[in-house]
C-alpha cells in the first residue's frame, strides 16, 4: 500500500489528515501488543467526515497508522508541548499512558521509517501547497484532526468540542484565524477554544508561513461530537454528524471564499 493517497483540487484548500490510516505493516504490527494492536489512538472516520464538504478541496492523507510514525510529528524527534504528557515520533505509550509495543521500535528502526513513511507524506503535502499557491498566489492547510474528549493522561478537564489551533496566531492571516473562530463560536450545541490544550501539530507549524502566503490551521474535535461513543467499535452517528458537518462544511466555504 502506498504511504499517502493525494487528490487534486483547483480550490486554495488543502486538506491535511496524518491520523486517519489504520495501515499496519505486517512486520510492524507483529511487535506491537494486544493494547497497541487495538488502535484506539486514531482520528476515526475523519476522512467519512469532511468528504464532499468542498468542492475542488485538494485532500493528503496518510495511509498508514500513527503507531507506526506519527506523520504530525517533527521528525527531529523534537516535543510539541515540552513539559507536558504527549506522544512522540513513534509512540511508546497510546494516550493514556500505556504501553503499546511488545518489541518498541529502535532508533534503527525509526529512521527508517521516517524514510518510507513520513517523508513521502509531508513531500506529497509541500507538492500540494506549492501547487495551489502558484494556482491562487496563497494556500490554506486545513489540518483535519479528532481525539477522544476525555484524556487524563494528556490533559485536566474535558476537551471542548471544536479545538483550533494556529500556534498562538502566527500560522496563518489574522482573519483566517478570525474567519474558523467565528464559525466555531456560533456553532449551536458545540463547544470550541482557540489555542487550548492544542495548539497546532508540527504540520500547522511547519507549513504556517503567512509571510510566504502559506496559511495553516489545525482543527481538532472531540470524537463526542460526530461518534457514538468515543470506544470500541468507534461507530460514526450520522446524526450528530450531520450537524457538524453544517459547521465544517461554512468554515471550508468561506476559506475558500478568502483572499489576501
Amino acid at each position: 500500500m502506498a504511504p499517502v493517497e493525494v487528490t487534486r483540487g483547483d480550490s486554495p484548500v488543502v486538506l491535511g489528515m496524518p491520523h486517519t490510516g489504520t495501515w499496519l505493516p505486517e512486520e510492524i504490527a507483529a511487535r506491537l501488543n494486544a493494547r497497541g494492536r487495538e488502535l484506539a489512538d486514531t482520528d476515526w472516520h475523519i476522512d467519512q467526515l469532511y468528504a464532499g464538504l468542498l468542492a475542488g478541496a485538494s485532500t493528503v492523507r496518510a495511509t498508514f497508522h500513527r503507531y507506526v510514525i506519527d506523520a504530525n510529528r517533527d521528525p527531529g524527534g523534537e516535543s510539541l508541548y515540552p513539559g507536558q504528557n504527549t506522544t512522540g515520533l513513534v509512540p511508546v505509550t497510546d494516550f493514556d499512558g500505556q504501553a503499546i509495543w511488545q518489541d518498541p521500535p529502535s532508533q534503527q528502526d525509526i529512521a527508517a521509517r521516517c524514510a518510507a513513511f513520513h517523508a513521502p507524506y509531508h513531500a506529497a503535502l509541500e507538492g500540494e501547497m506549492a501547487r495551489v499557491a502558484d494556482l491562487h498566489g496563497f494556500a490554506i492547510l486545513y489540518d483535519c484532526h479528532s481525539i477522544r474528549g476525555d484524556i487524563p493522561f494528556l490533559f485536566e478537564g474535558r476537551l471542548p468540542d471544536l479545538n483550533i489551533g494556529t500556534n498562538l496566531s502566527t500560522t496563518c492571516d489574522p482573519a483566517i484565524e478570525a474567519l474558523v473562530h467565528t464559525h466555531c463560536r456560533a456553532a449551536t450545541g458545540l463547544s470550541s477554544v482557540l489555542n487550548g490544550r492544542f495548539k497546532g501539530g508540527w504540520t500547522t507549524r511547519h507549513y504556517g508561513r503567512p509571510d510566504q502566503g502559506w496559511h495553516a490551521i489545525q482543527m481538532e474535535i472531540a470524537q463526542r461530537a460526530y461518534l457514538s461513543a468515543e470506544a470500541a467499535p468507534w461507530s460514526y452517528d450520522t446524526a450528530k454528524a450531520s450537524r457538524l458537518r453544517q459547521t465544517l462544511k461554512t468554515i471550508l466555504t468561506d476559506l475558500a471564499r478568502w483572499r489576501p
